[in-house]
C-alpha cells in the first residue's frame, strides 16, 4: 500500500546530486547500470545518512570514492547509506531486467524495444536515486548493446560520440549539459526507422530534428515533423525562446502508457500522438498530433529547465 504524502511534510534532501554519468549495458535477458553521483551534502542538514529510493534492483556492488563501501542497509524501497563525507563520489552497479518489467515504469520492452518512462517515480527502477523533482543533476549516459538487435541507442541530450567495440557491441555516449530531475531521464534502444530534419533557429543554429518509428512508418511522420518546427518557430517569437541543444528527438512507441512525455531532448511518444496519415486519420487525429507534439516541445523551457521542487506544483 502507498504511503500518503503531504505538502506540509516537505523537507530538502540531506545531499544534492550535481553530476550522474549513467553506464547502461544491455543484454539479451538482463540490464546492468552503473552510476557515478557526485554527491554533495546539503548545508543546511548535518546528517550524514542518506536514503536513496530503489524499486526492483538486484545491488551487485557499492563504492564510495573509489572504496568498497559495506555500511548500508537495504529494503524492498530502497538503499540506507551511513556516515558519507560531506562530497563524494558515489558508485553504485545494478542488474535490472526491463523484459520481466510489466509495470509500464523504469526501463521496460515494448514490442522489440526498450524505453523507459521515468515521470513521477520511475527513476528508482534504473539505478538507486534521490527520485524527487528538486534534486537537479547534470547527465551523461553511456550504452552498449548488439547492434543487430538493438542498432538506435538513444538518450537525452547531445550524441557526443558513437563507436563499435572489440567484441562487436555497440556504444553510444550523450551529453546532456542542463540541470534536471530524473523524472526527465529517457533511454530508447531498438530497431527504429529515423526521419530526419532541421530548423534554424533566431540566432542561426542549425538544430537536427529526428523522429524514430517502426520500419515502415516513417512516410506517416510528416504533420509531426511540421508541426514541431512550427512550435519552435513559435516559441521564439512569441516568447523569445530558443531551442538550447544540437538535436531534438522524438520516439514513437506502440504501448507507451502515456500520450507523451516531455523528458529534455528525447520525447517519448504513443504512436497515436505521431503517426498521421489522410487516408487513414480523422481532422480529430490530426489535430491531436498538432497539439501534443507542440505540448511536448512547449515543455523544454516550462517545465524542463524551469520545473517543480515537489509534485504538489
Amino acid at each position: 500500500m502507498q504511503k500518503e504524502v503531504f505538502l506540509k511534510d516537505y523537507t530538502q534532501p540531506k545531499f544534492w546530486i550535481t553530476h550522474t554519468d549513467l553506464e547502461v549495458e544491455i543484454f539479451d535477458d538482463h540490464a546492468l547500470v552503473r552510476s557515478h553521483l557526485k554527491m554533495k551534502r546539503n548545508s543546511s542538514s548535518p546528517d550524514q545518512k542518506l536514503f536513496l529510493d530503489g524499486v526492483d534492483l538486484e545491488l551487485l556492488e557499492v563504492k564510495v570514492d573509489g572504496v568498497d563501501y559495506r555500511a548500508y542497509q537495504k529494503n524492498d524501497d530502497g538503499l540506507y547509506l551511513n556516515d558519507l563525507e560531506n562530497d563524494c563520489h558515489l558508485e553504485i552497479l545494478v542488474k535490472i531486467n526491463p523484459y520481466q518489467n510489466f509495470s509500464g515504469e523504469g526501463l521496460y520492452h515494448s514490442g522489440d524495444i526498450l524505453c523507459t518512462q521515468c515521470e513521477a517515480t520511475g527513476f528508482r527502477k534504473i539505478t538507486y536515486y534521490l527520485d524527487r523533482p528538486d534534486v537537479l543533476s547534470v547527465y551523461t549516459t553511456r550504452i552498449t548493446a548488439d547492434p543487430k538487435v538493438f542498432p538506435k541507442l538513444l538518450s537525452n541530450g547531445n550524441k557526443i560520440s558513437e563507436k563499435s567495440l572489440a567484441d562487436g557491441r555497440l556504444e553510444v555516449f550523450w551529453e546532456d549539459p542542463y540541470l534536471k530531475p530524473c523524472y526527465l531521464y529517457a533511454l530508447v534502444a531498438g530497431n527504429l526507422e529515423v526521419v530526419a530534419d532541421s530548423f534554424k533557429t533566431m540566432s542561426g543554429r542549425e538544430v537536427k530534428l529526428e523522429i524514430y518509428v517502426d520500419p515502415g512508418h516513417g512516410q506517416d511522420t510528416g504533420l509531426a515533423m511540421e508541426a514541431l518546427k512550427t512550435s519552435m518557430k513559435w516559441d521564439e517569437e512569441t516568447f523569445n525562446l530558443e531551442y538550447d541543444l544540437d538535436l531534438y528527438m522524438i520516439v514513437a512507441v506502440s504501448s507507451f502508457n502515456m500520450g507523451a512525455m516531455e523528458n529534455k531532448g528525447l520525447n517519448i511518444f504513443n504512436t497515436s500522438c505521431v503517426l498521421a496519415h489522410p487516408a487513414t486519420t480523422t481532422d480529430a487525429g490530426f489535430q491531436r498530433v498538432e497539439s501534443v507534439v507542440a505540448h511536448e516541445y512547449f515543455h523544454n523551457w516550462s517545465g524542463n529547465r524551469v520545473t517543480c521542487r515537489d509534485w504538489f506544483q
